[in-house]
């Protein structure tokens, strides 16, 4: 009998055939990585340190330097993501891998990120020292060092807090560490993940535009990007290039915004599990088209092959455990044993890094520094209560309010990450003809960043309050404060926590810029940690920087141990849904 001839489906031949939308976005795509090896292959200039390179306040360089600092954030994000799935993965899956990783990462999240700029500038030049090279590797560790502490705590949180079920069924199902990876972990995390990575990346734009002008032993080290041509029209006295530098970094926050969060937050809402639909889902138009396009179809095609193979390859990784049990007498030596060697570590890190100090420190500065971080603690605070008596009422009217949370929750992206000191001028010329202290002023100054973490995440934890609650809550007829006490107020106050501590600690960075402000030849400067910290670095005073980092560190980490840890903990037993 003769084989009968095989023809491909009429589906497959309409797939394969190429079609306008499929056109455009190839266009786009081969656009996108033209722009970044152009942009990428300038990277690497010839660096002088008797001469470090001078940025240009040209309007026309403004689109150039636009996508040297876009290049900048994403290659903070690629290994920000890669040590959030190595590392949280790790040590959501080992207990002796989660007592190192979990207060390292805890303990480093609290560091604000430019109090070791200058420092971390200085090593990487002192690796590249005939390169800028040195100079970029620089500004993405600082992006990177902004994004990966929330990003991986959050994907930790997202595994260790996974549901009883999932773990059984991956168990059941005699899945490989690798496919449960894939096909449990990522999915069940995969919301929570993508809003932190967007509040995240939010707050790195401030590290970015701060990072691209660093004054390092009396020099200041200018890479081309926005944030450095922001800093130079100031020094300059050109606040025309300077309101022109805000628009730009406007629309490349919206572009970033409309081009990517908001597709991939789109499209994370295939991973809702609720048994309610919320009634308000995100909408992308630029999702859309790619939906419509044959392109990611083909492509998965392709590369299926490839990932079967690896699929198989990592089958030597073994399968999933499930929930991790250990016999408890070892348990407890090998624990013994960890937390000896842990407080030796601790311990020797401590002492080499007071030893330092007080070889190049007056005594005295010790305790003139710590009483200066107080007064700017005071004013982080003052910042935190400001932030919860504003905003915390109307993120919760927005949150559950789905047509005023489709129309606001974009403009509150833009605002969060949009880098405040870029108003710091303006904040120069009113407080100069008001006559207001900047002691005072550094509070507003501190805030324009800084708040808009609480009003981002009381949004997002309102809009999150399931539909079968409000229901009931309306049949039971619950209004006003009552409401708000049984139903609004438990809902929001695990976002509210993430929010406040994020502010805090977005409000510890501002003050550093924000407690020394310059526009042209006017200076004002208040008294606190971050004006000492300002000084020390202008000066190239390594000795006194280091001491200012330390001492804002101990606090930080005293006060997140202390104050917000405990709303943490409280949060999560107390106003979970």
């Amino acid at each position: 009998m003769s084989k009968l001839r095989q023809f491909p489906s009429r589906g497959a031949v309409r797939v394969a055939r190429m079609r306008p939308v499929d056109l455009l976005v190839l266009l786009g795509v081969v656009a996108v990585f033209y722009c970044a090896a152009r942009i990428g292959a300038s990277a690497d200039q010839p660096y002088d340190a008797a001469a470090p390179p001078v940025v240009s306040t040209d309007p026309g360089q403004l689109p150039y330097y636009a996508g040297r600092s876009l290049l900048r954030m994403f290659a903070g994000l690629v290994p920000a993501v890669l040590f959030t799935i190595v590392f949280g993965t790790w040590a959501a899956r080992s207990r002796r891998a989660a007592k190192v990783i979990v207060p390292a990462i805890d303990i480093l999240q609290s560091v604000p990120v430019l109090t070791f700029l200058s420092i971390t500038v200085t090593g990487f030049i002192a690796m590249f020292p005939h390169s800028t090279i040195g100079l970029e590797l620089a500004s993405v560790f600082a992006v990177f060092t902004a994004l990966v502490w929330n990003m991986a705590m959050a994907f930790y949180q997202s595994l260790t807090t996974q549901s009883r079920e999932l773990d059984e069924a991956a168990r059941l199902m005699r899945l490989t560490r690798w496919q449960r990876f894939w096909k449990v972990d990522v999915p069940s995390g995969m919301i929570a993940q993508v809003w932190n990575g967007m509040i995240s990346f939010g707050a790195a734009w401030f590290a970015l535009s701060a990072s691209e002008t660093i004054s390092v032993n009396g020099k200041d080290n200018g890479l081309p990007g926005v944030g450095s041509y922001v800093a130079q029209a100031l020094d300059n006295g050109q606040g025309g290039r300077v309101a022109l530098a805000v628009v730009v970094m406007i629309t490349m926050v919206v572009s970033v915004n409309f081009f990517f969060w908001r597709p991939i937050t789109a499209w994370a809402e295939r991973f809702r599990t609720e048994d309610c639909e919320i009634a308000e889902q995100p909408r992308s138009w630029f999702l859309n088209l790619l939906r419509r396009s044959t392109l990611p179809a083909l492509l998965g095609r392709v590369l299926r092959p490839a990932g079967e193979r690896l699929d198989r390859a990592m089958r030597v990784l073994g399968t999933s455990p499930g929930r991790l049990r250990h016999d408890p007498v070892r348990r407890r030596r090998a624990d013994l044993v960890f937390h000896v060697l842990y407080a030796m570590a601790v311990g020797l890190i401590v002492w080499r890094a007071f030893a330092y100090i007080l070889d190049n420190v007056p005594v005295g500065e010790i305790g003139h520094a710590a009483w200066l971080a107080l007064i700017t603690y005071g004013r982080v605070m003052a910042l935190v209560v400001f932030a919860t008596l504003v905003w915390v009422p109307i993120g919760a009217w927005i949150g559950m309010n789905p047509k005023v949370n489709r129309i606001a929750q974009p403009v509150v992206q833009v605002l969060a990450s949009f880098p405040s000191n870029f108003l710091f001028p303006l904040a120069v010329v009113v407080l100069g003809a008001s006559g207001i202290s900047l002691n005072w002023g550094a509070i507003a100054l501190m805030a324009l960043g800084a708040q808009w973490y609480v009003l981002f995440n009381v949004i997002a934890g309102a809009s999150s309050i399931p539909g079968d609650l409000r229901e009931a809550a309306d049949d039971l007829g619950l209004r006003g404060w009552l409401r708000w006490k049984r139903l609004i107020l438990p809902a929001v106050f695990p976002s509210y926590t993430t929010g406040a501590l994020t502010a805090s600690g977005g409000a510890w960075n501002a003050s550093i810029p924000g407690e020394s402000v310059s526009y042209g030849t006017t200076t004002l400067t208040a008294v606190g940690i971050g004006a000492y910290i300002t000084q020390a670095t202008d000066s190239g005073d390594f000795a006194r920087n280091f001491l200012g980092a330390v001492v804002m560190s101990v606090y930080v980490v005293v006060i997140n141990r202390l104050v917000w840890r405990r709303l943490y903990r409280y949060a999560q037993n107390r106003c979970a849904l």
